[in-house]
């Protein structure tokens, strides 16, 4: 199954001011080995907004550039706002592009790679996979 990568995993994972959590980062590397990485335009936005030096920004693009972003289309829009909805509903705060990886991932088959312990509380109500690897201690276990 493919896998839609959230901002959290590739923060950890291209950081260059802390150390690499490794158990992320392999598992990263292990999905991209196997061409089951998805990201999707506004993780992309998400990841290159703030970054103050050029030089980092132009690396991370690179990076980046190797993953195109799946396609965002009206109904995505619609479900990711549905999501919103249910959520609220049952007291649970999430922003509007985690609702909007929800609804792709949702509308796509695919899991969601993340360390944001809100799509534990999404998982709840609505009907998403988070993924989890063998080989790293996630928070959705």
């Amino acid at each position: 199954m493919n896998v839609l990568v959230d901002t959290s995993i590739w923060s950890l994972a291209l950081r260059r001011e802390v150390p690499k959590i490794h158990a992320v980062t392999e598992a990263l590397s292990e999905l991209i080995r196997e061409l089951r990485v998805r990201i999707i335009g506004p993780i992309r936005q998400e990841l290159l907004s703030g970054i103050r030096s050029e030089k980092q920004s132009e690396e991370l693009r690179l990076h980046l550039s190797a993953f195109p972003d799946l396609p965002i289309e009206t109904p995505d829009y619609e479900k990711a706002a549905e999501f919103f909805n249910i959520c609220r509903d049952n007291g649970i705060q999430g922003s509007n592009t985690d609702f909007l990886i929800c609804s792709v991932a949702h509308r796509r088959d695919l899991e969601i790679f993340t360390s944001d312990k809100d799509f534990i509380a999404f998982r709840k109500h609505l009907p998403i996979k988070l993924y989890s690897s063998e080989n790293m201690t996630h928070p959705e276990k």
